[in-house]
């Protein structure tokens, strides 16, 4: 939808309260953000220095993995709302607006978004300009936002905020900090939304407008917010609802294509489901001891949590049937898979070709500057057995993806090696079709 313009449809609605209605307290400004460069490394400083604002602000969103809104002039980035008074409050797309191809995708997975660099740089920027530093910009000095780029520690955010409230959301600062174990989790796809009866990747919570609601849990947004708000939410999920994966844009063999699909049905279909007019999606959760990927992110969250979050208004007290001691993770949908690169739900596979061949994945990646790697399916990336010894600044090291680091391992889903070479590269054709 072009700036300015506004349907009435819900999801058109929904889509607009995400882009143009701030729920949070804003971030930083327009001023600041402008004046990020003057805290940058050199030589990228002196070359932005030189810069015009326009070339400027262009460096500035691909160093903190921003995009401009698509079909929209107006300048502003779709992770962000920004207000006729130039404040900036982060939305939902800063995780679930990515890019592909150098086109932007409401909804695709936003693997380029550099949340700790940003705020580690929003923070100098304030200090120089002499600005108050924000709830976000102090608190971000005592928990990580997100070690590796594309990344982020979503889920303790909610641990963190969510126990300081009552089942009816009330607030109460003084109660002690939880205990927290903090991992990064890649974001998944919002067009597998519309497939789903629970959602997260241990599927623990029913699908619903409320569990989306969850980031607004700031003390200044009291119970009543939630519910004034709650009508929004309603629209916002039915946005989420509608969105579509996007085509692969390349010369797919459409005869490797037809022997994959016999394969994937043969093999990967029980899990992941069917495709095409008659699809079905099982929604199954995968057993750990099954699926030997990093157990971290299903420990994370404790039967305490879950049982707490079945209880509150998230859960309508109990009305809804929240899964709390699950035991695994549920295998995603595929739709739309060959733009949704990394993979896994920690976002350590850096392609399918990767997924399909679990020995040979990398130990420490990096994307380089190409677009996409047709042949392997995913981001192209030069890889290291190990992290090189000269990257020692904090904003180049989350550049790079350590598959060595706490929660971040990219073992398991070893499935695909019951299949030869050739099995292989037909599924992996197949897949391009999605």
């Amino acid at each position: 939808m072009v700036s300015g313009e506004f349907s009435n449809q819900p999801a058109d609605r929904g889509y607009h309260f995400l882009t143009e209605k701030a729920y949070l307290p804003p971030d930083f400004d327009e001023q600041t953000f402008n004046a990020t460069w003057q805290v940058w490394p050199e030589p990228l400083r002196s070359r932005a220095a030189e810069a015009t604002p326009s070339e400027r602000r262009r460096m500035a969103f691909e160093r903190y993995g921003l995009t401009f809104r698509p079909d929209d002039d107006s300048g502003k980035p779709l992770q962000y709302v920004v207000d006729q008074q130039g404040q900036w409050t982060m939305n939902c797309f800063a995780c679930h607006g990515g890019q592909v191809l150098g086109d932007t995708y409401p909804g695709l997975p936003n693997n380029r978004f550099a949340l700790e660099t940003l705020t580690e740089d929003i923070r100098k920027t304030k200090l120089q300009l002499g600005k108050p530093l924000s709830r976000m910009d102090v608190g971000s000095l005592f928990m990580p936002l997100g070690k590796t780029n594309g990344t982020t520690n979503a889920v303790m955010f909610g641990v963190a905020l969510m126990a300081y409230r009552d089942a009816d959301l009330n607030v109460h600062p003084n109660r002690l900090p939880p205990k927290m174990v903090h991992h990064d989790m890649d974001a998944p796809p919002w067009w597998h939304f519309q497939r789903k009866e629970y959602i997260y990747i241990d599927g623990f919570a029913p699908k619903d407008a409320r569990p989306l609601m969850q980031f607004m849990l700031v003390e200044q947004n009291g119970p009543e917010k939630f519910r004034q708000w709650e009508s929004d939410y309603q629209d916002v999920f039915e946005y989420i609802s509608s969105i579509k994966p996007p085509k692969y844009p390349f010369e797919i063999d459409a005869a490797l294509a037809q022997k994959g699909l016999k394969i994937f049905e043969a093999n990967c279909a029980e899990c992941h489901g069917t495709y095409g007019e008659n699809a079905d999606y099982p929604g199954k959760m995968v057993s750990l001891d099954s699926v030997q990927t990093d157990p971290v992110r299903l420990s994370a969250l404790s039967e305490q949590h879950r049982a707490g979050y079945q209880a509150s208004w998230f859960g309508r007290f109990g009305e809804k049937e929240v899964i709390t001691n699950p035991t695994g993770y549920v295998a995603p949908p595929l739709d739309g898979i060959w733009a949704s690169a990394p993979y896994l739900h920690n976002g350590s596979v850096p392609t399918l070709w990767h997924l399909l061949h679990p020995s040979e994945r990398p130990a420490v990646w990096k994307r380089t500057e190409a677009e996409y790697d047709q042949i392997r399916i995913g981001l192209p990336i030069e890889s290291w057995d190990r992290l090189p010894a000269e990257v020692t600044d904090a904003a180049v090291k989350r550049t790079y993806f350590d598959t060595g680091r706490f929660g971040m391992q990219a073992s398991g889903h070893d499935y695909p090696n019951q299949l030869d070479e050739q099995e292989k590269r037909a599924v992996l054709e197949y897949l391009k079709t999605l």
